[in-house]
Parts: C-alpha cells; sequence; structure tokens
C-alpha cells in the first residue's frame, strides 16, 4: 500500500540523498523544514554541506518537475511536495506552537486527516519527537535507511569444530578446507576446535580465494614490543599487518587496544619494512562533555589536546623514545614518516601509499567516513577504529555512525576485514568500569 512521510530535517541532514529512498510512497517536507535547512546551510560543517545539498537537490526537482506545492514525481514513482500546516495554534494546549517541531506535527496531521486512507508516517530521528507525536495520534518512525544495531553487527570472528586430523592438517600445510555446509565472508577470523576435545585449538583466517582457512601471520615476539594478550588481538593484528586487506575495522570497548594495535602495525608496516610512505594518523575533533572554547596558540597548539591521546600510544610504542633504527618520534615527525592531524584537512586529499588510521571513527557520519575512505590512493591501508557506545557527536548514535555502517557495508568484501575486540586490557579497573558503568 501507498504511504505518505512527513520528514523531519534532521533526516535529510543525516542523509541528503533521504528523499529518494522511500521507494514508490509520496514524501512530504513541512516547510519548516526547509527554513531550517536554509539555517545551516551557511555553516562550514558537514552538516552544512548536507544542508547544502540537501536545498540543492530539491530545487532540481522543482527546476524540472514543476511546482513543489502541487507535488512533483520522482524517479521511483512517487512524488515530492512542500506542505504548509493548516494552521499554527492547533497544538496549543499541548506544545509550543512557535516552535518548528510543533509545525511539523501539524503537517503531519493534516496529511493524515486529509487522507485517512493512506497510511502517515512521520520519518525522524529525534526520539522526543517520535514520543509527541504517538501521544498526538501521528504514526512515528526513525530513518533506518542507513542503520546498523551494534547487537547485529558481524563480530568478524567464527568457532568452527572441526575433527581432529584437520587441525592436525592445518598446523602441517598451513592451510584447512572448510567443513561442508560452512560459508563464510573473506577475511573471517577463524578458531577450529577438536570436535572431540574443545581445548585442542587452532587459529587462522578464512581465505576467500583459496577457499580455506589459513593461519595467522602475526610473529611470536609480537609487534613493536607489544605481543597479542588474547585472540582478537591476534585477529586484529594478522589484519593490520596483511597489506592485501585495504580497509581494517576495530570496533570494541574502551581499553580494548584498538589504537595502540593499529598503530603498532602501522610502524611495524611502514617504519621497519617500508612497505608504505607515510604513517598518517587522524581522528575528529569533537570533545567529550562541555566544551573548554577556543584554546589560545597556533594551529598546533590548538590541535595538541585533541590528539595528545595518538602521541601517548605513540611515545608507548617507541619505547624510551627510539626505535630499533634509533629513531625518536620527534625525528619521524619531521622525517615525513609519520604526520598526526584532524580530519579537518583531509577533505579533497588524495593519499597513495600511505597507512591511514582514523581513531575515534564512531563520531563520524558515513557520508564523512565514505569522504576518508575514497581519498585512499593506489596502495593505501585505511584502517578505522572505535567504540559504538562512546559517541560524542550529537547528530549520529550507535546505529547510525559511520564506523558501524561502514563495518556492515564491506564485510563481503575481499580487501576489507573486520573484528570486533571483546576483552579490556587496558587494567583490570579500566575493564571493571567498563562493564559495571
Amino acid at each position: 500500500m501507498k504511504k505518505n512521510y512527513v520528514l523531519d530535517t534532521n533526516v535529510l541532514l543525516h542523509d541528503p540523498h533521504a528523499i529518494f529512498k522511500f521507494e514508490d510512497n509520496d514524501v512530504i517536507l513541512p516547510i519548516f523544514v526547509i527554513e531550517e535547512i536554509d539555517h545551516f546551510k551557511r555553516e562550514g560543517s558537514e552538516r552544512g554541506r548536507n544542508a547544502r545539498t540537501v536545498a540543492r537537490l530539491i530545487d532540481e526537482q522543482r527546476a524540472r518537475n514543476g511546482s513543489l506545492a502541487k507535488g512533483v514525481p520522482l524517479e521511483q514513482g512517487g512524488t515530492l511536495r512542500v506542505a504548509l500546516p493548516s494552521r499554527r495554534d492547533a497544538l496549543r494546549i499541548a506544545l509550543d506552537p512557535t516552535k518548528a517541531d510543533a509545525a511539523i506535527l501539524q503537517v503531519a496531521l493534516d496529511v493524515r486527516d486529509a487522507a485517512p486512507e493512506m497510511p502517515t508516517i512521520l520519518v525522524t530521528m529525534d526520539t522526543n519527537l517520535r514520543v509527541r507525536a504517538d501521544a498526538l495520534g501521528v504514526t512515528s518512525e526513525n530513518f533506518e535507511n542507513q542503520r546498523v544495531q551494534v547487537d547485529q553487527l558481524d563480530l568478524g570472528l567464527r568457532d568452527i569444530q572441526v575433527p581432529a586430523e584437520t587441525i592436525d592438517a592445518f598446523y602441517n600445510k598451513k592451510e584447512a578446507p572448510l567443513p561442508e555446509g560452512v560459508e563464510l565472508n573473506p577475511n573471517v577470523c577463524v578458531q577450529l576446535r577438536d570436535a572431540a576435545d574443545p581445548s585442542a585449538t587452532a587459529l587462522g583466517r578464512y581465505d576467500a580465494a583459496k577457499n580455506c582457512v589459513v593461519p595467522l601471520k602475526v610473529p611470536h615476539e609480537g609487534v613493536m614490543g607489544i605481543r597479542p594478550r588474547n585472540r582478537e588481538q591476534a585477529y586484529a593484528l594478522d589484519l593490520l599487518l596483511d597489506d592485501n586487506i585495504k580497509l581494517v575495522t576495530l570496533v570494541g570497548k574502551a581499553g580494548t587496544g584498538k589504537t595502540l594495535l593499529a598503530l603498532a602495525g602501522a610502524l611495524r608496516r611502514t617504519i621497519d619494512d617500508g612497505a608504505y610512505s607515510r604513517v598518517l594518523i587522524s581522528r575528529p575533533i569533537i570533545p567529550l562533555g562541555r566544551d573548554l572554547g577556543y584554546l589560545p596558540g597556533t594551529v598546533d597548539e590548538k590541535l595538541n589536546p585533541w590528539l595528545q591521546p595518538i602521541y601517548d600510544n605513540l611515545d608507548l610504542l617507541l619505547g624510551s623514545g627510539s626505535t630499533k633504527k634509533g629513531m625518536s618520534l620527534p625525528k619521524l615527525v619531521d622525517d615525513g614518516l609519520i604526520q598526526v592531524e584532524p580530519l579537518t584537512y583531509i577533505r579533497g586529499r588524495s593519499l597513495p601509499h600511505q597507512y591511514l588510521i582514523v581513531d575515534e571513527a564512531q563520531n563520524l557520519t558515513p557520508h564523512e567516513v565514505k569522504t576518508i575512505i575514497t581519498r585512499s590512493g593506489q596502495g593505501t591501508k585505511v584502517v578505522l577504529t572505535g567504540d559504538p557506545f562512546q559517541i560524542d557527536n550529537p547528530y549520529v548514535d550507535s546505529a547510525s555512525n559511520g564506523l558501524t555502517i561502514a563495518t556492515d557495508r564491506f564485510k563481503g568484501e575481499r580487501l576489507a576485514g573486520h573484528v570486533v575486540l571483546l576483552k579490556g586490557e587496558r587494567s583490570e579497573l579500566a575493564e571493571l568500569a567498563s562493564n559495571l558503568l
């Protein structure tokens, strides 16, 4: 059955192409949404860019197909219409009539009452607006087009029971076939377990090209002085050291070692092995809690508080200040082998033969992650790390952020690998706090 979808402003700011993603149904934009879009378009942020994109797309539909007040046809079969509420004071008892949310709700009520034979649904990413809509008898939904629930996210891990001879062959021949009927995504990390003796196991990774499980290629001595403390960390290091895997996503709670492992893999492949020309490390500039306002000093001095966690990890990996080649962190930075910068400056760049790490990627929108990945040139490896439950960006959540979306979209690709780090290794206290608080 055909439906009427009334869209809130936050849907369009999250996905500028949302108006084209409701199949053959009718899309209604309250005129107050257009006003809010006009307000946001002046911003230099990703939200501002999305607002400008939305305005351009809507105007293109108007120029190509006619009056938006009457409704214009969309390619997928539905229509797009800009609507005004019949009156602004209808919700005076329940809501402040001067608020845009009240006007958007009034448009949804008008559309519902004008066409009672068609379901009318208000689509908004605002939880409180959905609650208010429900209280007023308006059906509401979240925008689900780009949402991946964290509990449904692929762990990137499989535990497979096999005969004892399969494990013996795995150690002897350095590969093992998949059991009959087992299907895996490329680069899924596998723990082979003896069906008769569950304590006998072997760790490997599924090689889609060979259609078999191959051993992990993690040195026994560890990487840059870091040895994996659990199987997930071993899987992560294997993905980070394999140059055939161009995109690695590491998801895990605080203290699981996401950033440290990514930096260790980057330093090994770049500084020690020379496989990449530079390690480029970046993270979004989003504060935790109340912001302190503008920081004094040069650009580097302003950015130092945001990037200090990365420098802390680099100092740890480089030990007392030098690698085995006698190169200190300042020297590596001065020589251009390590570059640490905010994501603000990455748009428009092309990054060939680099090891790119994006920390705290859960604070990015799907479009921002797309922008970052599409910067990668020939021979570049991209690593995204983050925790979907530690989001400081008010415009994304655990299901709509760029990290989880990218992880889900790339799970079937041979160029991508993913693992969820489950156990905190920072300290006993940090692990307890992560679980209890």
